[in-house]
């Protein structure tokens, strides 16, 4: 595909941006709408699983689409895909409660697996690396553009209108994107000689499920499993057992589905490695933004996209300049080292923040964090795209999407165990307080009745409840009850702030591994005698830093 028109070229992307741009609005313009969402359909218990299930089936389609797309090309998964995904979005939408959109969101999360997998892919199949970075930049900032308008989209419609819309609305994209690929990508001949690894397949998928179900499901609090129960073992266990099975069937089969030679290399491993972490960071802390400023500060959905805007723009802008940067140098690792960096520093001021911390001081620490993420997470595709030959991009890149997925499923959940933790902790110490209101509005039934309604954080979300609540209450009794919800709030900003000081920690063991990135040139295609010099001279570099 390197060898057709520029033209042609660009109209190709512009389907595969579409594809994108469907996949990753319809992400963020959930993202603060979830919270509303979760306290209109009940569950908070279960609220980690709307975002968790999301992952896991992401996770599972994109490792498995990355094998078959080499051998029998990209259009018909990424076609599959956004059927997948429009399906997805179309059921959630009549969600009737927390379990309905748990499955629905799985069948989301299928369909996006397979399209970020087959785009970024597809996009290694049109250019070179050097001239892929722009490009790299230009999707990245897809999600930024969708990360400032979804939020403030999503708020809009959760405040006005019927919460159903979040999933409904962009549809029609979904539409647009499958009649453009279907249009204008070419559909390439069935590589010869490779055959499916199903036996590859099924054992990874039980390497995966088990294990990130383990670390959903372990922890404190109702619907959870102690970490030494015979549940949380079992699970390890079969997912210990699978990846041994694993192991030894791809070293058996002709055409593995995840070749075990790619991990020789260590720019594909450490750049993997990176990515694991810095979404485990990222993931894990970042979606509980949305429960500090509505939650803990009491704002609206609609001013809670405002408030989360500037993170989005600074990524939106810091990653197409990257990218930029990086197709004009050739360079990368002072990048990756600097947005890691940054997005630590960012997550590590987010831990100071309290429940009177002005809403300002929160903006600024979220910008800082935009800027990081935006130069950090264009480069560690490139890295792993460039490492390898051309015939093993889709399951490079695919793999490169795994060890995300993995990063950010496992990040999340382990980020619930903390964030849970650390609110029991807290509201134990606030007991005496809890204790003295408790005993003071025993004499008043309806203001004992809010309180216990309200001493479930989940209601903290819905501000018409809370202020419904108090309207209410006779004025002698508003007072306490306000007291009360500051207790309560004072106990989750303890938990979702101990969550963004644990996502600093991970995102600092990624900038270490980042040191260990070995940096060679990327591949460009200024000409072909120049571009065989220089795929020549990147191949021998590569095999000289094999582990």
């Amino acid at each position: 595909m390197t060898n057709l028109t520029e033209k042609r070229k660009i109209t190709i992307m512009i389907a595969i941006i579409t594809s994108m741009f469907f996949s990753a609005i319809n992400q963020t313009i959930i993202g603060v709408a979830m919270p509303r969402i979760i306290a209109k359909l009940g569950g908070m218990d279960y609220y980690s699983w709307a975002i968790t299930i999301y992952l896991l089936t992401s996770t599972v389609a994109s490792i498995l689409v990355g094998k078959l797309s080499d051998i029998y090309g990209r259009k018909p998964f990424i076609l599959t895909g956004i059927g997948l995904f429009s399906l997805g979005a179309l059921l959630s939408g009549f969600s009737a409660d927390i379990f309905q959109l748990i499955a629905y969101r799985a069948i989301q999360g299928a369909g996006a697996g397979i399209i970020m997998s087959t785009a970024f892919t597809a996009m290694g199949d049109l250019y070179e690396p050097r001239e892929r970075a722009k490009w790299t930049g230009v999707m990245s900032a897809v999600f930024g553009v969708s990360s400032v308008a979804g939020p403030l989209l999503g708020g809009y419609i959760v405040d006005h209108l019927d919460w159903h819309w979040v999933f409904w609305i962009f549809l029609p994209i979904g539409v647009l994107a499958f009649l453009l690929i279907l249009i204008h990508f070419p559909q390439v001949e069935k590589r010869e000689g490779e055959s499916v690894d199903y036996w590859g397949s099924a054992l990874l998928t039980t390497t995966i499920v088990p294990m990130l179900l383990a670390f959903s499901w372990a922890g404190e609090g109702a619907n959870k499993y102690a970490w030494d129960s015979w549940q949380i073992i079992g699970l390890l266990a079969v997912s210990v057992l699978s990846l041994l099975l694993f192991l030894w069937v791809e070293t058996k089969v002709k055409t593995p589905v995840l070749p075990l030679n790619l991990f020789k290399n260590s720019i594909f491993t450490v750049s993997n490695l990176v990515g694991f972490f810095l979404n485990a960071g990222m993931m894990g802390a970042i979606i509980y933004v949305p429960f500090f400023v509505q939650g803990v500060k009491g704002i609206s959905p609609t001013m809670a996209g405002y408030v989360a805007m500037p993170m989005s723009i600074a990524m939106l802008v810091t990653s197409a300049l990257s990218g930029q940067i990086i197709t004009k140098t050739g360079k990368y690792k002072k990048m990756a080292v600097g947005g890691l960096l940054v997005m630590t520093v960012g997550m590590v001021l987010m831990y100071f923040m309290e429940p009177s911390t002005p809403i300002y001081e929160l903006v600024l620490y979220m910008i800082l964090l935009g800027l990081g993420m935006g130069i950090a997470m264009p480069v560690f595709s490139l890295t792993v795209q460039n490492a390898v030959a051309p015939q093993q991009l889709g399951v490079a890149t695919a793999t490169s999407q795994l060890f995300r997925n993995l990063g950010g499923t496992i990040g999340i959940a382990v980020m619930g165990s903390v964030m849970s933790a650390s609110m029991t902790t807290k509201m134990t110490q606030l007991s005496g307080t809890m204790g003295q209101g408790t005993a003071s509005a025993s004499a008043d039934p309806a203001l004992a009745e809010k309180l216990a309604l309200f001493s479930n954080p989940q209601n903290l979300l819905d501000q018409p409840k809370i202020e419904a609540a108090l309207q209410s209450l006779p004025p002698e009794s508003q007072a306490l009850f306000t007291h009360m919800l500051d207790v309560i709030r004072e106990a989750m900003s303890y938990g979702i702030t101990t969550t963004f000081l644990t996502g600093a920690i991970v995102a600092a063991f990624a900038v270490v591994l980042a040191l260990f990135l070995k940096e060679i040139p990327l591949r460009s295609g200024k000409g072909k005698g120049q571009k065989a010099a220089e795929g020549h001279a990147v191949l021998n570099q590569t095999k000289e830093i094999q582990v």
